[in-house]
């Protein structure tokens, strides 16, 4: 073998060059386009999609999944898009989306009604969706809190819309005329409206929440009064009949007033949600609440028919207290029947201020010593009539120096106030002693004496009429008595002349009243 190399032939140089890139196919470019423009939509989508909320309703009356909508001042935030029942099926809850600037709307006190038509008290609200339909209403509210889950109001809100004000309690013994959305006034300027009421937990009093808006509400301090102002109120006085309304309006659907003391107006604004008492009309509204009151009984034996529990307490005209208290009492050891009346009385309105005393006893000794001086002097409580037309009572403190002596027992507890009878029991009192005297009058001794007596007269009238029948006998023409009467007028009438002829000749020959009648005269 040879060891001579045969040379290889030439290969050319091997050399790596970058790989060229396939041509993208048109057909792949319209699933790539529709995707982005999927991701945009879907973008765009979500970034317009509000947020979505639960609203709690006692029912879905007038509401309908997908067509009821959400509205603010008109305008539309949201719609509603499922309709269903609570965990324990007493509610409907109400799942609405909405719009995205609605977000910052969605906070803690935000506020969601249905408006339909409506008649409230004196308002009629929604009427407008007899023909658009049931909507949701809504209020914002001004809580940091953001909130999704809402329960909804039962009524429209007094404040909807933007109205600023304050909520205020009163409580009342009775409801009266007053109803939800009646109107509240102000010297006779409708200055709110009554938002709800409910029974207090001990079952004693109404508590009445009324909104009152602005800038009436800056006007409620402590010392204001509030006073039902339904109906008509018509007091008799001695100045006239006095009729007193705030308004046509409260005579149909009822309300409130309210009104501030001119020293009561320096005050304060009252805070939201003060307590204030609701009385029956204004004058019990202003009325002075008493200081360090008293209080007494009074016995009354006759009928207390007329007077009620609140009936005014007078001296000498001047209304010193309020009866409080009315009941019936049978004395088991002499078994007297009385009334026993209650009275509260303020000693400072008897017409003495206690000026400089400020000690209680001190003050509770002077008013005993001065109720014990008018007392000797005659002073009584007694029953009078304040009005003929509806017939009310009231009780009087006036002095009877006729009265019988007699002192307060101040161990008593209350303390017993004497009294008279009243001027009706003592008008009743005389007529059935009168009575009684009449049915003792011997009637029938009188008409035996009258029959008697009648007997006589007429035999009387009997002898009458024969004399005056005789008399006309005397007087008849042709009668004796008429011919004798002739007669002596005819000679009467002789006499006369011949005195006429006496006295002529004297006239004419006075001288024979001395010398007498010549002869030959005439």
């Amino acid at each position: 073998m040879s060891d001579t190399k045969t040379p290889l032939p030439n290969v050319p140089e091997s050399r790596i060059e970058p790989a060229k890139h396939a041509r993208l196919s048109f057909v792949w470019l319209v699933p790539i386009l529709a995707t982005l423009i999927g991701v945009w939509i879907g973008v765009n989508t979500i970034r317009d999609e509000g947020p979505k909320i639960t609203i709690q309703f006692p029912s879905a009356e007038g509401l309908e999944a997908g067509k009821t909508k959400i509205r603010f001042n008109g305008v539309e935030v949201g719609t509603i898009s499922r309709i269903g029942l609570s965990d324990d099926y007493q509610q409907v809850v109400v799942t609405a989306e909405m719009s995205p600037q609605s977000e910052r709307f969605l906070v803690k006190d935000t506020q969601f009604w249905v408006v339909k038509p409506q008649i409230s008290g004196a308002s009629v609200s929604g009427l407008s969706t007899l023909i658009s339909g049931a909507y949701i209403g809504m209020d914002i509210g001004q809580s940091p809190q953001s909130e999704r889950h809402f329960m909804a109001l039962a009524d429209v809100p007094p404040e909807a819309g933007g109205v600023h004000g304050h909520y205020f309690i009163l409580k009342a013994e009775q409801m009266g005329s007053i109803s939800k959305g009646a109107p509240v006034y102000f010297r006779r300027l409708p200055a709110g409206k009554v938002a709800s009421y409910e029974l207090d937990k001990g079952g004693k009093f109404v508590d009445v929440k009324v909104f009152v808006k602005e800038p009436y509400d800056q006007f409620v301090t402590s010392d204001t009064r509030f006073w039902q102002a339904g109906g008509i109120d018509v007091s008799l006085a001695t100045d006239g009949l006095k009729i007193h309304t705030e308004s046509l309006l409260s005579i149909l659907v009822g309300g409130i007033a309210f009104e501030t003391p001119d020293a009561g107006l320096h005050l304060p604004p009252a805070e939201g949600n003060t307590v204030f008492a609701l009385c029956k009309n204004r004058e019990e509204a202003f009325w002075p609440p008493a200081i360090n009151p008293f209080t007494y009984t009074i016995a009354f034996k006759g009928s207390v028919r007329g007077l009620t529990i609140g009936a005014p307490v007078e001296f000498e005209g001047i209304p010193i207290g309020r009866v409080t208290d009315m009941q019936a009492l049978l004395d088991t050891k002499t078994y007297d029947y009385s009334l026993p009346v209650t009275i509260e009385v303020d000693p400072a309105r008897f017409g003495v201020k206690l000026n400089g005393i400020t000690d209680s006893k001190l003050a509770a000794s002077v008013h005993q010593k001065l109720v014990d001086n008018l007392v000797a002097h005659g002073m009584r409580a007694q029953l009078q009539i304040g009005s003929l037309i509806t017939g009310s009572r009231f009780v009087a403190l006036d002095f009877f120096p006729d009265a019988a002596p007699v002192s307060i027992d101040w161990s008593q507890t209350p303390v017993q106030m004497p009294s008279v009878q009243d001027d009706f029991e003592a008008l009743k009192g005389n007529l059935a002693s009168i009575v009684k005297k009449i049915d003792q009058l011997p009637f029938k001794e009188i008409g035996d004496n009258l029959n008697q007596t009648i007997v006589g007269a007429q035999g009387t009238l009997t002898n009458a009429d024969q004399l005056l029948a005789n008399a006309n006998k005397l007087i008849t023409p042709d009668s004796e008595l008429d011919t004798q009467l002739g007669d002596l007028i005819q000679k009467l009438g002789g006499a006369a002349q011949a005195i006429n002829l006496l006295a002529d000749y004297l006239e004419r020959h006075p001288e024979a009243l001395i010398e007498g009648k010549a002869r030959g005269t005439k």
